[in-house]
């Protein structure tokens, strides 16, 4: 399901082409079933969906053809998937378990680990998933450009809302496309990792290029704020603010872009919880290997915390500008679980050392 294009250097972690904006044959019955349960206005009643789909066999037979489907619509029908089980509040299921038929209809279980298998991805049902496959271009591009430019340059909406069609786009809509947007303009800094990895200490690219993740971090600092006003505008329901926790719960919230600066920074947590592991497990396979390859390699990088000197300067400097980044998108995750616009949008100042170790999650930053 990978070709070496769609390595992260590539495009950030954004899919090598553009999303599949309709699922065609028997699977648009999936298609259905993941725009309905989006709008649904409590897990109930998504549940009921799930039910009335199970009881007429659709989910079973798409499960029999999931074999063939080529490895861009199984992402594709993954991410409808990914869907129905966020709103039905199942992210804590894991398809393949005993326990999960106690919960979770078992044909739609099957349909789930079966996509699961066919992508080596067994914990999708996370916001990288959520996102990343979940938008398109208001209009039509006109010639072939990039994924990542069009994400930049493009007005976006998502393919599966989760507010209805007639209504504005809800918090959580937003959400995600703020997590697209930050992915695309993200590009650079996967590219300067790239450049840091395997550098030593006295390299003279090590301060250029740690100053330019720091310029890159500040601008991207400043594009979440602007998404945070423009989200606190947005309605917002119980049912969306359930979703939200959900993800936050199962520690599936951390935007890959950011996940790539903390391998080069070394800001993550000790193994266990919260560690990078416990942030990287909702990734695909190729994503979590690119990552672990990183950290490797930008060891000699990460020395500059114990050094002084300009090339350490500008290594606290990238440091402090992803604790601010990190607060920011921490910031706007919680304004999104705000049931009513917020009179003041939170403070973004540097954390202490402890808190900088700590994830984002929805009651606090990251």
């Amino acid at each position: 399901m990978t070709s070496p294009s769609d390595r992260p250097l590539a495009h950030g972690f954004l899919p090598e082409r553009l999303p599949v904006p309709h699922l065609s044959g028997s699977w648009t019955r999936l298609d259905a079933l993941a725009h309905a349960a989006a709008a649904a206005p409590c897990r109930e009643d998504a549940r009921l969906l799930v039910a009335e789909a199970c009881r007429s066999d659709e989910l079973t037979v798409l499960r029999h053809r999931t074999a063939r489907l080529s490895g861009h619509r199984a992402r594709a029908a993954a991410m409808r998937v990914a869907v129905v089980v966020a709103a039905c509040g199942w992210t804590d299921l894991d398809p393949v378990s005993p326990r999960s038929r106690r919960a979770a209809n078992e044909e739609f279980l099957a349909l789930w680990s079966s996509l699961a298998h066919r992508s080596d991805h067994p914990r999708f049902v996370a916001l990288p998933t959520l996102s990343l496959l979940n938008w398109a271009p208001l209009r039509k591009p006109g010639r072939a450009i990039p994924v990542d430019q069009l994400a930049r340059t493009e007005s976006l909406v998502p393919i599966v809302r989760w507010s209805a069609r007639e209504q504005p786009l809800s918090r959580l809509d937003r959400l995600m496309l703020a997590t697209v947007r930050l992915e695309a303009h993200g590009v650079w800094l996967f590219r300067l990792a790239e450049t840091l990895a395997g550098r030593s200490p006295g390299d003279c690219a090590i301060s250029v290029a740690l100053r330019r993740m720091t310029r890159i971090q500040h601008a991207l600092h400043g594009q979440l704020r602007s998404d945070t006003v423009k989200l606190s505008l947005a309605p917002a329901t119980g049912q969306q603010c359930a979703v939200l926790t959900s993800l936050a719960e199962q520690e599936a919230l951390e935007p890959p872009v950011l996940l790539a600066s903390d391998a080069v920074l070394g800001m993550g947590g000790r193994m266990g919880v919260g560690s990078r592991y416990q942030l990287r497990r909702h990734l695909p396979a190729q994503h979590r290997a690119w990552l672990s390859t990183l950290d490797r390699r930008s060891a000699s990088v990460r020395t500059l915390a114990h050094r002084r000197g300009p090339d350490a300067d500008a290594y606290r400097d990238a440091q402090e500008s992803l604790v601010a980044l990190r607060c920011a998108y921490a910031e706007l995750v919680r304004t999104a679980t705000q049931p009513t616009t917020r009179g003041r949008l939170g403070s973004t100042r540097p954390m202490t050392r402890t808190a900088r170790r700590n994830r984002v999650t929805v009651d606090g930053a990251a």
